[in-house]
Order: C-alpha cells, then structure tokens, then sequence
C-alpha cells in the first residue's frame, strides 16, 4: 500500500517564491489566518493572470470547498493548468487525486503518468510511489525490476519507505539476486530513522544471523525499539527472549 500522505493545505499552498504586485504569500497568510474570503480574492485574480501557484491553491480551495462552494471539476481544470505549466506541486497533487479517487474517477494509469512527470524530475515521494505502481502491477505492468529502480532513487535520497522496501527486496529475491548483508544495510538505514517495521527485521536478521553474526542482545534491542513504537510482533519476539 502507499504511504498515507497528508493530503491538505500544506500540500496545496506551500511556496517558496513571491509575486510583486498581488502578492502570492498574501494568500497563503490569508489561509493560515482562516481567513479565505480573502485568500480567494487574491489567488482568482492571480490565476486569470496565468500564476501556476495560484492556480494551484484556487484548486485546492474548490476541492475542499474553502471560502467558496465545493466544486472539484473546476478544481481539478485549475489543478490541470498548473500542472501543465510544469509546476511539479500540482502534478503531484493528480498524482495523488487519480490514485484515491479524490475529487476525480480513481484511475491508475492516470495516476502513474502524472507521478512519472514528477519522479523524473528527481521528487524523492513520486519516485517512491512509482516504484510502488511497479512492484503493484497498478496502472502499468508488474515489473520488480523497474520497482527496485525507483525505489532505489528515492531511497538514496533518504526515504525511509523506499529504503525499507529495498531491503524487503533483497531480502525476498524480488526483480534481484536475494542478498541477505544488502538487506541488512537498508533495514538499518531505515532502522536509523525510527521506522519501527525495520527495527523489526533487524531484530529478527539478528536472531538468526541473516546478512550479520548472530546477536541475541541486538535481537532483543532491536525488537525492543519496534515494540515501544507499537509493533506487536516486535512485541512478541521481544518476550520470547526476555521469558
């Protein structure tokens, strides 16, 4: 499954520049103040002007039916024609709206060219998320190879996810030869990072000594990180070296 992304205004209205004249960063201020009457008036005139931040905002705020009434085709053609000027927020924004079905059809295809456009221009999160649509066989073929590609990218751009699924790959043989120490290395990586499913493996290559020399206490510490983030099979294999 994919990450679950929070999927709100800072998605939306995050920007890093500013426009002279009808100020873009007005807007966003006026957001964050709730104050969307405002927001609207300055993001409309903005987007007639062919501002692609702009227009991306306005979508959003008509997505979620901020300040004006609830319309997600007319979100969706503003999220369109920012995407289309190649700012790489909105075409991340159809990414995520083809693959939930949020305020459009659910259509996978879709999804995956919008994430392409984006992972090819180095976006650890679409990079992810596409090597997800590989591995899944979702709006593309299944191809394990391509996965593993994708995720690397992202992976070596720090994403934990990515990372974790690496290991998971070396670790299983999928689309590569299986290599238990490579395994070991990403688990660690993402270990590192507190992501408590890795902490897990890591405790269990330990305990059986896959990629690394058996270690019952990194076992037991490592099970023991993953069962205070909450992992109950952590939790489990904890108890089972501490009766």
């Amino acid at each position: 499954m994919f990450k679950k992304i929070i999927f709100g205004l800072s998605l939306w209205l995050f920007a890093t520049t500013l426009i002279f004249g009808a100020n873009f960063q007005d807007g966003v201020n006026a957001v964050n103040k709730g104050d969307y009457k405002a927001a609207l008036a300055i993001f409309e005139d903005l987007s007639s002007k062919g501002d692609a931040e702009a227009q991306n905002s306005l979508g959003g705020m008509y997505i979620y039916g901020l300040g004006v009434k609830q319309d997600s085709n007319k979100g969706i053609l503003l999220i369109e024609k920012a995407a289309n000027q190649g700012l790489v927020r909105a075409q991340n924004n159809l990414g995520l709206m083809y693959y939930n079905g949020q305020g459009v059809r659910q259509d996978y295809k879709k999804a995956f060219e919008w994430y392409e456009k984006v992972a090819t221009q180095g976006i650890a999160e679409a990079q992810y998320n596409l090597g997800l649509m590989y591995y899944n066989g979702q709006g593309v073929r299944q191809d394990y190879k391509k996965a593993f590609e994708w995720f690397e990218k992202a992976a070596t751009q720090g994403y934990v996810y990515a990372q974790y699924n690496l290991g998971l790959m070396y670790y299983n043989g999928q689309g590569l030869k299986q290599d238990y120490k490579k395994a070991f290395e990403w688990f660690e990586k993402a270990a590192k990072k507190g992501l408590i499913e890795a902490q897990n493996n890591l405790g269990n290559m330990y305990y059986f000594g896959q990629g690394v020399k058996q270690d019952y206490k990194k076992a037991k510490e490592y099970f023991g990180k993953a069962c205070d983030g909450g992992n109950q099979i952590a939790c489990i294999n904890y108890k089972k070296l501490n009766p």
